[in-house]
């Protein structure tokens, strides 16, 4: 048997194939700040046989939430001198252009606390200065003074050369052995010091919180007879060992949210879908990304807490190209200084979460929306519902204010969030130059099926699936990834030009590094896939484009390959392409798989019963034009390959609702999948 389990907002969830293939699933409350409770809650919730569990996967939000509430370490930063102050300057893009009181964001490590260090390498990674002892024994005199508990090691061109933070990292040890070191060097091989020394300062912030997390865990675990083959899902949509996790924990940024967004991919392809739109609303937060012919985008170019008024911060690890928004079933209502109706990003969580709970929460959140207007039922609520606090809630925060009915009110929160979820799915398809009448929206999460229809038929797409177990998709998802490591190598030359056997040497050294890393997890050379891409540019460009390229040996013919499929994919992101200018490779990208055995999807079994027969009841449910309408209400569970419902319906399982709009149609295909037809015309 192997499980999977993801840590959310709100919910720890879990699911389990056996050798049969047969998958089952589990979700109980999250229990923070001790999460790792909830997690063993839930497998023992779940009744699996912990001795027959040789696979055990989990998805975590431990270093998004460390740095989200600032709750790491103390760090010191050694950096080479003169750039002490790369963190203040960081780049010059101003987001909120007009707001003369705009500040940029503040370090994450004090200016007293970095240190400058007498070393330097030239921009082809040449020793200019070699690397002063003395300056490294300093600061660390000055950190041991001031209890810093991480120090990260940045220093210039370190990419190209590591030689000066290897040595730097080795006094360190001998120095202080107990203290926690990041290297630059380790984490990414990318350009950029801005980004590099950022995201070297944020692994060293979270490493300790994460190694403990991670221990914790371990130790749990352990105790329940879990020792062997334990994983941790990366931000990049693989999986590794949980030794390697802790060696760079900011790997794991996104480790939960991204499982879903493969496992959508992964649907896709069973069902014939390449071009999917995976949609992912919790309890907290709702998730999106763009999957072009089964292609999931993974890219370095990716920050936290950035918005349109704040520049955030740069993390440059290969992390899934994703949207995230404060907005999901926790999210409260509630009113600004303009008399307007928001809905999050602040969230009623798991404690005391909804007024529906009845575990203390007061104001309205999506999820008592949808409840009072009938979309969700209170039969299916761990506690006892008291529909008159909900009422009450809404009519105070929302209702009265705005001299409106409490069903009105409730539909404007839902119509809020609706429209915070899409601005989210047009910021990753129209505004990224993609039709959305050419996607399939995949929607999950314990909100997704809820809201997917309604959202899907406003974005202009035709067609919506609801998977088997929308709520514990994302930990289907860790059941079906691989084993996965990213290697990318900053590598600046005139692609018509370079030198080929050189290029070639530099493919096969990062395959052999990647052979090596896979040998230490015990995966044989024969179950490792290789993929690679090229980060282009013209001559003059500052931004790059990520191009598929060639896994053997390159020749002329390729060049002229990998030249005009950049041009085509230049002119799809950008509008245009430039045939006539030279073209720059910057960066080598390697992302190898080491490929685990999935269990096999088996199909639904024929039925001869009525779609009559899985109805439950028809139930008064409130809707835009016609008001409260009695709908028809059916148990998913006994719904059957072939059946068909049209809209309005809503079809209920214990932990999701998929709401049908009058016009749509809903099928069931051959894996139990809801395929549900918009009724949006080409």
């Amino acid at each position: 048997m192997r499980i999977a389990t993801d840590i959310g907002g709100t919910f720890t969830d879990l699911v389990y194939v056996d050798d049969n293939g047969e998958f089952g699933y589990a979700k109980s409350h999250t229990t923070p700040p001790q999460f790792e409770n909830g997690v063993i809650d839930v497998i023992k919730k779940s009744k699996v046989t912990v001795d027959g569990i040789d696979m055990f996967i989990h998805g975590s939000t431990v270093v998004i939430n460390a740095l989200t509430e600032r709750k790491g370490v103390k760090v010191g930063l050694l950096t080479t001198k003169g750039t002490k102050d790369v963190l203040e300057i960081a780049r010059g893009n101003r987001p909120d252009l007009y707001n003369f009181k705009y500040q940029k964001p503040e370090a994450f490590v004090e200016r007293h606390l970095r240190f400058e260090v007498e070393e330097r390498l030239d921009y082809k990674g040449n020793v200019i200065t070699p690397l002063v002892q003395a300056d490294i024994e300093r600061a660390i005199d000055y950190f041991k003074k001031e209890q810093v508990e991480a120090i990260a090691v940045c220093y210039l061109h370190s990419y190209l050369n590591t030689e000066h933070e290897r040595k730097t990292a080795e006094i360190i040890k001998g120095l202080w052995p107990q203290v926690s070191v990041s290297v630059s060097s380790d984490i990414t091989k990318e350009w950029r010091e801005y980004e590099r020394t950022n995201t070297t300062v944020l692994n060293a912030y979270v490493k300790p919180t994460a190694n403990s997390y991670i221990d914790k865990l371990s130790n749990k675990l352990s105790e329940f007879d879990i020792k062997d083959n334990r994983y941790i899902m990366q931000s990049n949509g693989g999986v590794t060992t949980f030794d390697n996790a802790k060696n760079i924990p900011i790997n794991m940024v996104e480790s939960g949210p991204v499982a879903g967004i493969f496992g959508a991919a992964i649907l896709g392809k069973m069902i014939g879908e390449e071009n999917i739109i995976a949609f992912d609303i919790g309890g907290t937060t709702a998730k999106c990304s763009l999957i072009n012919q089964g292609e999931v985008k993974v890219t370095t170019d990716y920050y936290i807490e950035k918005s349109e008024k704040t520049a955030g911060y740069p993390i440059k690890v290969p992390v899934v190209d994703i949207v995230e928004i404060g907005n999901g079933g926790g999210s409260i209502a509630w009113i600004d200084e303009l008399n307007s109706l928001k809905v999050g990003p602040e969230s009623a969580g798991a404690l005391p979460g909804p007024v529906a709970y009845g575990q203390g929460g007061t104001q309205p959140t999506t999820t008592d929306a949808n409840l009072f207007v009938g979309r969700l039922s209170e039969k299916n609520f761990d506690y006892k519902v008291d529909m008159e606090q909900v009422k009450a809630a809404i009519d105070k925060s929302v209702a009265k204010p705005f001299e409106t009915t409490t069903e009105d009110g409730a539909l404007g929160i839902i119509d809020i969030a609706n429209s915070n979820m899409l601005n989210a799915l047009k910021l990753i398809s129209v505004r990224k130059g993609y039709d959305p009448q050419d996607f399939t929206l995949l929607a999950f999460g314990g909100g997704g099926p809820m809201h997917a229809a309604e959202l899907a038929r406003d974005l202009g797409v035709k067609k919506v699936i609801i998977p088997v177990s929308p709520s514990v998709f994302s930990a289907w998802g860790m059941l079906m990834t691989d084993l996965r490591h990213d290697y990318i190598h900053t590598y600046i030359k005139l692609l018509n030009t370079m030198d080929l056997a050189e290029m070639n040497g530099k493919w096969q050294e990062m395959e052999q590094n990647s052979i090596e890393q896979f040998r230490k997890e015990n995966v044989s050379k024969e179950k490792i896939v290789f993929n690679r891409f090229a980060d282009l540019r013209y001559i003059g460009q500052e931004h790059t484009v990520k191009v598929p390229v060639p896994t053997d040996e390159w020749d002329e013919l390729d060049i002229v390959k990998v030249m005009e499929q950049f041009h085509n994919m230049h002119e799809q992101v950008y509008s245009f392409n430039l045939p006539e200018s030279a073209v720059e490779i910057v960066n080598l990208h390697l992302t190898s798989f080491g490929i685990v055995d999935k269990p096999a999807i088996s199909e639904m079994k024929e039925s001869g019963a009525a779609v009559s027969e899985a109805k439950i009841e028809e139930r008064n449910v409130y809707f835009h034009q016609i008001g409260w309408y009695k709908t028809p209400i059916y148990d998913r569970a006994k719904l059957a390959r072939g059946h068909e419902i049209e809209g309005p319906a809503i079809i209920e399982e214990q932990s999701a609702s998929t709401v049908l709009m009058e016009g749509q149609k809903l099928s069931v295909d051959a894996f139990g999948n809801l395929i549900i037809e918009t009724g949006v015309e080409s």
